[in-house]
């Protein structure tokens, strides 16, 4: 394979996956009751259960990241990639979780594997304090390759930060970008054809330039933003969040913006981690190809008034997490822009 990678390159189409969505729009719409509260596209779905109280619902994968838990044989993170992720998605929405629902498939059933994979859901939602309510376990035999297991998580909160779900923002306004723990779960895809395909590397071989073995470095935990932010969130100093998932920045930044407002997003104003200078180096792909895979160091990103930056960012901070002011909201027409990428 000659010139930058991409992500089609490794499988993913980008433009597919849009066209889908949009087909799929007028198909959920229609299911739609007086009870429901958000649009389609949204990082949660609300509803409102009885008067006073709003819900809010969410349910995700791991994806391919799971080829790299099979490679080396550790199956204690993903449980985790599941429900943080789950969890920063219905945050957005300003909600707290309630109960998790977890549902793992496989052919040939492990213990071991499964109880692994169970032990790290579990801790995680000890951790966002949310119940792990039930789930289910299915053995599939012929269905699954040897070793091989499927994962996806379902969440369910109440509104406790109902500023984040009006999203009153402004022109003016500053963003916030908290640092990520590493690339979460989205652009494996992309990751896999780089190091295992054009790099050739193994699971345990040393990851470029760092002392971790690759599947260490890829197979760090999705961060949850919930513990993080909730000083902040109190207060009520944010607001919005964009959860910075599949299409990084510029494909999520843009689905909490009004559509008479811009998001400028400078991409120097943070030092990327190693992991990302090292896909960029070795897969030669442009910036703009990097930033609509991956999340290039920023999990998640705050909308504040700038009277507030300062305690957000001390807030944040406190917490063990690196933030950094990057960008500001303009007049414009729902766009997100790059600068310095």
């Amino acid at each position: 394979m000659s010139g930058g990678l991409t992500y089609r390159d490794a499988g993913v189409d980008l433009e597919a996956a849009r066209e889908t969505k949009a087909r799929l729009s007028d198909l959920v719409r229609r299911t739609r009751t007086d009870a429901v509260s958000s649009d389609f596209g949204s990082f949660g779905g609300r509803f409102r259960a009885t008067p006073g109280r709003e819900l809010v619902a969410s349910a995700d994968g791991v994806g391919t990241k799971l080829k790299i838990a099979f490679m080396a044989d550790r199956h204690d993170t993903v449980g985790a990639d599941l429900v943080n992720h789950c969890v920063n998605d219905i945050l957005v929405e300003g909600a707290r979780p309630l109960v998790f629902l977890d549902y793992v498939a496989c052919g040939v059933l492990d213990p071991d594997t499964v109880t692994s994979v169970v032990a790290g859901l579990a801790e995680a939602c000890r951790e966002n304090g949310c119940a792990l309510l039930g789930g289910e376990t299915a053995e599939m035999p012929d269905f699954y390759a040897e070793g091989e297991y499927d994962l996806a998580g379902f969440v369910v909160g109440e509104i406790a930060y109902p500023e984040l779900a009006r999203r009153e923002i402004a022109a003016g306004d500053h963003l916030i970008g908290l640092a990520s723990s590493g690339i979460h779960t989205n652009g494996y895809s992309f990751v896999r054809a780089l190091f295992f395909g054009r790099l050739g590397l193994g699971a345990h071989d040393p990851f470029p330039g760092a002392e971790a073995s690759v599947s260490e470095v890829l197979l760090r935990p999705h961060r949850s933003y919930l513990p993080i932010l909730a000083p902040s969130l109190e207060a009520g100093r944010v607001r919005a969040l964009a959860h910075i998932t599949g299409g990084g920045i510029p494909g999520n930044l843009d689905r909490i913006l009004d559509p008479d407002l811009d998001a400028v997003v400078r991409s120097d104003a943070w030092t990327r981690p190693h992991e990302f200078a090292v896909i960029a180096r070795e897969s030669g792909a442009e910036e703009a190809e990097l930033f609509d895979t991956f999340n290039m160091g920023v999990g998640m990103i705050a909308v504040v008034r700038e009277s507030d930056v300062g305690p957000v960012l001390d807030e944040v901070r406190s917490s063990g997490c690196d933030a950094f002011v990057c960008g500001e909201l303009i007049e414009g027409a729902g766009k997100v822009r790059m600068e310095g990428a």
